[in-house]
């Protein structure tokens, strides 16, 4: 019985801490800032007449 607890007390605390990885990760992914959306190379269409 003592070995069938320590297994449950430890797959509860790996459970634990995943979840708590998780939701740091989250929350350093939130923290960081947005990156603007400019493209570093434009094309012109030549030749095209409106």
């Amino acid at each position: 019985m003592n070995r069938l607890l320590a297994a449950a007390l430890t797959v509860a605390a790996g459970a634990v801490l995943a979840f708590g990885a998780s939701l740091g990760v989250v929350a350093l992914l939130n923290a960081t800032p947005d990156q603007p959306n400019v493209p570093l190379v434009t094309y012109e269409t030549a030749g095209r007449e409106r």
